[in-house]
């Protein structure tokens, strides 16, 4: 069901913000309602990329960081459940970042932020970052936070030596 759940998120995201637009849009002038199509466009685009990036980028080093904790006498056994769920989660979670440029194009162009106050602010928001990364991380490690909050591409470290 889970599973289920989060696909139909992943294939009916353009669906979603296309009602989201319909909700936001009596309340804007007509010059910013041609923002539309760029909105469902990118928004869609964006999520897939925070989903590939999770993917391909995070999920690799946080998997190897969980399953660097084993030994002779601690063994990893996730069942399927357990792991389409924390992948489903963490996917969505990144997706949902991927939507924050988005969002603060928005409200600059409603007048709520300005980018002068946006550079002046940077150390709050990245602050911020990691609190939502600490919030949205199905995982309490620091790894995953702050490869969530700074969306930064994480070098591989050379893979630990097999215990003799």
């Amino acid at each position: 069901m889970k599973l289920s759940f989060f696909a139909g998120i992943l294939f009916a995201s353009p669906v979603i913000l296309h009602q989201l637009w319909h909700f936001v849009a009596p309340g804007l002038y007509e010059n910013e309602k041609r923002y539309a199509v760029p909105f469902i466009f990118l928004g869609t685009l964006l999520f897939l990329i925070g989903i590939a990036f999770g993917y391909y980028i995070v999920f690799p080093v946080a998997f190897k960081f969980f399953v660097s904790y084993t030994s002779d006498s601690i063994k990893i056994l996730p069942s399927i459940k357990e792991y389409l769920s924390f992948s489903c989660s963490f996917l969505l979670a990144f997706g949902v970042i991927f939507e924050i440029p988005i969002f603060l194009f928005f409200l600059e162009k409603i007048g709520m932020v300005k980018e002068k106050q946006l550079r002046s602010n940077r150390k709050y928001a990245i602050l911020v970052a990691f609190i939502i990364g600490a919030v949205l991380t199905p995982t309490p490690d620091v790894v995953n936070q702050t490869l969530m909050a700074v969306l930064g591409r994480k070098k591989e470290s050379p893979e630990p030596e097999p215990a003799p």
